[in-house]
């Protein structure tokens, strides 16, 4: 029996991740935040001061080991043994991270990592290009959407938990900006895969968007898989 491959794309802030961890809790698959790959990336190269030197970024992420744990409802971030889950979610990694998905050697990379990553199905991946090229063959494609101003409240709202400062017009100027450079990249932008279907979660409860995409999962699981499922 195997378990099928769940991608939901989307602009941040449109809910991808808390949508694909409770998705995957309820279905028990494995939950792979492929964000949180470029955001390491993206702290490694703040780290070593080389965000100007792209082919220096391709050369540091060649030499290390990026590992996720996802474990009591978080995705935990190793770079070469050394845990960077709460460094990666700065405002300064958050500031740049569009930026360092544009390079090509980055996205190779992790695109063949995430790809090993769910090879055996029973996976809920999350990002911005899940559907259209690290799984186009994905059995349920998902693309999230939401209102400007929701995306930037929401984003706000997670700064404020977790005791970082910044401003609405701040953070909604900051997603404008990462919206622009995901959709225009000229490597696998943002962009909905034909198949996709799309949800906005504008108006919608955490609930709600997760009972909605479990539904459409075990739908599909029941078509792939008759006679057993795959959950």
């Amino acid at each position: 029996m195997k378990k099928i491959i769940i991608a939901i794309d989307g602009p941040a802030g449109s809910g991808k991740s808390t949508t694909a961890k409770l998705v995957a809790e309820k279905m028990k698959y494995l939950y792979i935040d492929t964000g949180a790959m470029y955001r390491a990336v993206t702290f490694m190269a703040m780290d070593a001061n080389i965000l100007e030197d792209t082919q220096a970024i391709v050369d540091v992420l060649q030499k290390s080991k990026l590992l996720l744990q996802y474990e009591n409802g978080e995705t935990r971030v190793f770079i070469n043994e050394t845990e960077v889950t709460e460094q990666i979610r700065s405002k300064e990694v958050n500031d740049q991270v569009s930026y360092i998905s544009t390079i090509a050697g980055v996205r190779r990379q992790l695109v063949q990592l995430q790809q090993h990553m769910g090879n055996e199905g029973g996976v809920v991946m999350e990002g911005r290009d899940i559907g259209t090229v690290v799984y186009p063959h994905a059995e349920l494609k998902i693309f999230l959407i939401a209102a400007l101003d929701t995306r930037a409240e929401r984003r706000l709202r997670e700064f404020e938990i977790k005791g970082k400062h910044s401003s609405f017009s701040d953070v909604k100027s900051n997603l404008e900006k990462r919206d622009t450079i995901d959709s225009s990249r000229t490597l696998n932008p943002l962009v909905k895969a034909a198949e996709a279907i799309e949800v906005d979660t504008t108006h919608l409860t955490i609930e709600q968007q997760v009972d909605f995409i479990v539904k459409l999962a075990k739908k599909k699981c029941s078509q792939h898989s008759p006679d057993k499922g795959c959950w």
